[in-house]
């Protein structure tokens, strides 16, 4: 492109008081603030001479103000909409971290919804009309679920872990396997989360067997806890051997050591039964007579994000002493739909179809092919001759760093675009609204029905219709 083509073609650009007046940008205004308006014209003012300079709008030069105006119109659009969206996990990964992991029960989002809309007694004992503790409601149905004397909430696991080892082993000794070294999301680890508690780290064992014998080899006058982590996002088999929460147990009392147990994903309903590996439940962990057994509030117990702590009540109550209980606490909402959670628990009978991460891990297979055939069925007669859709069999993940070697069995509707390869596609679903995420697999677009939930087949095939017609991420 010469020199004058460029100049005749930067003259085409509009002014920004030009195009502020333009019927379709002034129209923005009424919905979108004025400021948002005036930085997408000048983005897009910009963009545009970028693409001549660099020789790179290849379009007439009268089609430059239309082009303008229409990207003006996405760039303020786009500047209003909420960076947190909505998504459809179409992955099979039930709790898929980078997709916020559990979904709420109806129960525990409408006790979100109350106390967002209103005052609420988060700290005042309405009997008394004195100030009372955030913790009450969520305690009282913590202990008589899991059978502990005393519980307390924070807001995450690792707070919970934090938490316990600085204020039971500050600046003492805490013996723990090296199997049992776990890394968790975002490439924290235990070793580290110990350092920041204050806690010295005693490793005993090798990586693949810890014995009773080098724990009891290792303690001494300056050992102020044994320390068992559940390995629940990885396994190592073959030859192998652990020490049991009921060992430690044993060697606690013995020495005169208390003895903690973090299960990171903990659960409250035995998933064996539903065909799900066994795992050790906090009920189970408790009576087996560990002093501290923490476990996360938004993964198998199907609730908010959360840290959950129960034991006994002395070491119990010396946490809520701590300063540091003050920067890690719950908040009204995660009271709200942690309390809501618990409660559904209650009632053993009806929790497996309340809490959607539990039916989802338990739902009968033959439910999950009706929501493909329903899929499909939709789908087949709108889409175009260029795509087929088919239902293959395949396997869903539990996710969120629990059960590891869990694979459930599902259906996936998968889509093969003669045109389009399965990225382009993937990539349209995810920049609609509401966003889709699925697999790409064997240059397929595979979408796992376990994790779609009935009322989402309709939006779903909406979202995957206009995705094969460029009407959406394109």
């Amino acid at each position: 492109m010469n020199m004058d083509l460029d100049q005749s073609f930067l003259r085409e650009l509009p002014k920004v008081d030009q195009l502020l007046k333009h019927k379709e940008i002034d129209n923005l205004t009424a919905t979108i603030p004025r400021r948002i308006v005036v930085e997408a014209v000048r983005t897009a003012i910009d963009e545009m001479r970028q693409m001549i300079l660099m020789g790179s709008y290849a379009g007439d030069p009268e089609q430059i103000l239309p082009w303008v105006i229409r990207r003006t119109v996405e760039i303020a659009q786009s500047s209003t909409r909420s960076n947190l969206r909505r998504v459809i996990n179409a992955t099979g990964v039930v709790l898929h971290t980078n997709l916020g992991r559990a979904r709420l029960a109806q129960s525990a989002k409408k006790a979100v919804e109350t106390v967002a809309d209103a005052c609420c007694n988060l700290e005042m004992n309405l009997n008394t009309g004195k100030r009372g503790s955030r913790y009450e409601p969520v305690e009282n149905l913590l202990t008589r679920l899991t059978g502990a004397e005393a519980a307390l909430v924070v807001n995450n696991n690792a707070a919970a872990v934090l938490l316990a080892l600085g204020t039971m082993a500050k600046g003492k000794e805490v013996i723990v396997s090296r199997g049992q070294l776990v890394e968790i999301g975002g490439s924290f680890r235990i070793p580290e989360v110990m350092e920041q508690s204050g806690a010295v780290l005693v490793e005993v064992g090798a990586t693949n067997k810890t014995h009773p014998r080098d724990y009891q080899s290792k303690i001494s006058d300056n050992t102020a806890l044994l320390l068992h982590v559940h390995t629940s996002n990885y396994r190592i088999v073959g030859f192998t051997k652990e020490t049991t929460v009921t060992e430690l147990v044993q060697m606690g009392r013995e020495a005169g050591l208390p003895v903690m147990s973090d299960l990171g994903s903990g659960f409250l309903v035995d998933l064996a039964r539903y065909g799900l590996p066994k795992e050790p439940s906090v009920q189970e962990t408790v009576a087996a007579g560990a002093d501290i057994v923490t476990f996360s509030g938004d993964k198998l117990l199907g609730g908010p994000q959360a840290g959950i702590i129960v034991g006994k009540r002395n070491y119990i109550d010396q946490m809520k002493k701590n300063p540091l209980t003050r920067a890690v606490r719950i908040d009204k909402f995660t009271v709200a739909a942690l309390e809501a959670t618990l409660r559904e628990y209650m009632d053993e009978e009806k929790v497996l179809h309340r809490i959607p991460t539990l039916s989802m891990l338990t739902q009968p297979v033959k439910d999950i092919l009706n929501r493909a055939q329903q899929l499909k069925q939709e789908l087949t007669p709108l889409l175009d001759s260029l795509t087929t859709v088919e239902i293959i069999p395949g396997f869903s993940q539990v996710g969120g760093g629990s059960m590891p070697t869990a694979e459930l069995p599902t259906y996936l509707l998968a889509l093969t675009h003669r045109q389009l390869p399965a990225q382009e596609l993937a990539t349209r679903l995810r920049m609609g609204e509401p966003a889709v995420v699925a697999r790409v697999q064997e240059e397929k677009l595979q979408l796992d029905l376990r994790t779609v939930q009935a009322n989402e087949i309709g939006l779903l095939a909406q979202m995957i219709i206009r995705a094969v017609k460029g009407e959406c991420g394109s």
